[in-house]
């Protein structure tokens, strides 16, 4: 299971010398099932062959674009580990795949640039979030959608309170250790005793009577390093900790997005799967309350005929590539091919793809994202309207 970062997607999005092949399709991971899995993406790829003759390459280009996509055909380690859906990116300067817990339609596409439309319900109203995992002894920071999880490496953050203390005085060794001991008297072993109050030893570093102040001080180390790595980020951050613990950080926090409500518990002792799911039972509601606000903001505007709101694909596509657009709906499974012609803003839709289309829904979300816009990828029965686009103007 593979996750897909914001940035990653950019580099997708962003542009690619020659012809980008890309192919999306279900997976199994387990079962009889697995076997026909293969025989899918084989099928997928002589699609694409068909196509790239017709566009104009001959055999031995085909065969050297598609080469690491035809290897993957014989690579029986690589079909032992899937997930739900598969989706490959092939052309002349990169291959990349990327296993999902979520399940595509098949779908093979040969552009000028790569088709990433179906990607956006990993990104978007289906929720990309942060988790924060604090405690004396351990910070860790993971990226999740509702369909995984994954650590995040983090950069410039002190990775527990007695490391950030040494940054403060590195030329002091510094003594750590709880005050709290079992009701028998004996000292609270490390990996228990991360979510209690600490006194420190240590000539000039600070005395042993708030423990609060160090506690304060690590967490600004952490959030000046979350905002390093966070800088520009719109989702939601969930803080996972002890009681006592997620006040003070709350105190010392800076990013515009920490959700109230937190995850109580020593995280030391959750895995990330178990942070996983605690933490999308919170951000859940966020999403889903976010998308119908702005489903209901459509329909309002949309029914009264404000110039706000617009289904119509010719006045969408030329909108978004300008950065109008602050929420666009999107139906997953769909395509209307056709082209645009940015200089004159003109859009050509077509019934049946033509040589030199693109999928002009995937154009209109992807200059949605690269412009700032929200891009809600929903089934076509959860679209605020009957028309396959549906937009809200920032103006």
């Amino acid at each position: 299971m593979d996750t897909l970062t914001a940035d990653e997607l950019r580099a997708l999005i962003g542009s690619h010398e020659g012809v980008c092949v890309s192919i999306y399709m279900p997976t199994h991971r387990a079962g009889r099932e697995t076997q026909q899995d293969p025989i899918r993406l084989k099928n997928l790829i002589g699609q694409v062959e068909k196509r790239l003759v017709a566009g104009g390459l001959c055999p031995a280009e085909v065969q050297e674009l598609l080469d690491p996509a035809q290897k993957l055909l014989a690579d029986g380690l690589f079909w032992e580990y899937q997930s739900d859906g598969l989706a490959l990116f092939v052309s002349s300067e990169m291959a990349r795949y990327y296993r999902f817990p979520l399940s595509f339609d098949e779908l093979a596409v040969v552009s000028d640039r790569f088709h990433v439309k179906p990607l956006f319900p990993l990104l978007s109203g289906d929720g990309r979030f942060y988790v924060l995992a604090l405690s004396q002894g351990e910070v860790r920071l993971l990226q999740g959608t509702r369909y995984s999880i994954s650590t995040v490496n983090l950069r410039h953050v002190p990775k527990s309170l007695d490391l950030a203390l040494q940054w403060n005085d590195p030329e002091k060794r510094l003594q750590f250790h709880t005050a709290t001991r079992t009701p028998g008297g004996a000292r609270v072993p490390p990996s228990v005793r991360s979510d209690r109050p600490a006194i420190f030893h240590g000539h000039g570093v600070a005395s042993a009577d708030d423990p609060k102040d160090y506690i304060s001080r690590y967490f600004h180390q952490v959030d000046d390093g979350l905002g390093e790595l966070l800088g520009g980020e719109r989702a939601p951050l969930v803080l996972a900790g002890v009681d006592y613990l997620l006040p003070i950080y709350r105190d010392a926090n800076t990013y515009p997005n920490l959700v109230d409500r937190g995850i109580e518990g020593n995280p030391e002792e959750l895995s990330a799967e178990d942070l996983h799911e605690r933490a999308w039972a919170v951000v859940e509601p966020i999403f889903l309350a976010e998308r119908e606000e702005a489903a209901a903001r459509y329909r309002q505007l949309a029914g009264g005929g404000s110039e706000r709101a617009a289904d119509d694909l010719a006045q969408i596509v030329p909108a978004a590539h300008q950065g109008r657009i602050a929420s666009l709906f999107v139906p997953v499974g769909v395509q209307r091919w056709g082209s645009f012609d940015p200089d004159a803003g003109k859009v050509a839709v077509h019934a049946e793809a033509e040589p030199g289309d693109e999928d002009l829904l995937d154009l209109a979300a992807v200059h949605t994202f690269l412009n700032g816009g929200m891009v809600y990828a929903v089934e076509p029965e959860q679209m605020p309207s009957y028309a396959t686009l549906a937009a809200l103007f920032r103006y």
